[in-house]
């Protein structure tokens, strides 16, 4: 498995604001799925994905380190699908389709979700334990951002974007190794050796 790791932090840099609403996709919010697991039904992504529905009640549950904040999964499209290629040194007639999904990750330790140095710590500790998985056809990028929280009052600090990409000879087989890819993420994210400062 390929794994990449990267910061956009700089001042015209997006940040991510929780809770939101998209106006443009109406019914579209934030779902807390920490308060209300039962409200994946609410995510119309994890509805037509049984893999990210698992992977977003794993990563909603009372012992993991981190909350979602949003996610999207998709075909890939033409552009994708080469810049992957190219990362993953692939031959385009061995991998014409792929698929990508992505989840917005914040920490729920309030030390680590204010601080910068922390969170690039737990990256770098992800991407080491990420990059021995054997997944060929799987990359994982994590991009480090500006978050602001307004749950239970407001607090500036930093989220991690998880984009998980996968190719294969069809779009089922892309598709498979997307969910086994997401799974392997899913399963060190929830691991002791990760949760271990």
């Amino acid at each position: 498995m390929r794994v990449d790791w990267s910061s956009e932090c700089g001042a015209d840099d997006p940040v991510l604001v929780i809770p939101w609403d998209d106006p443009d996709n109406p019914g579209s919010h934030f779902v807390d799925l920490r308060e209300n697991p039962y409200d994946l039904d609410q995510i119309a992504e994890a509805e037509h994905h049984a893999p990210l529905m698992q992977a977003l009640r794993a990563l909603n549950a009372n012992r993991s380190p981190v909350f979602t904040a949003k996610c999207d999964a998709w075909t890939m499209a033409a552009e994708e699908l080469e810049s992957t290629r190219l990362n993953l040194d692939l031959l385009p007639a061995d991998t014409p389709h792929g698929f990508i999904s992505y989840i917005d990750l914040v920490w729920r330790e309030r030390p680590v979700f204010l601080s910068i140095h922390q969170q690039e710590q737990r990256i770098q500790r992800l991407v080491r334990l990420l990059d021995p998985i054997d997944a060929p056809f799987a990359a994982v990028d994590c991009i480090l951002r500006p978050a602001f929280v307004d749950l239970a009052g407001p607090q500036e600090g930093f989220a991690v974007s998880l984009y998980i990409k996968a190719l294969g000879a069809d779009a089922a087989q892309a598709y498979e190794h997307w969910s086994g890819a997401l799974e392997s993420v899913v399963t060190v994210i929830r691991g002791r050796e990760f949760a271990s400062v």
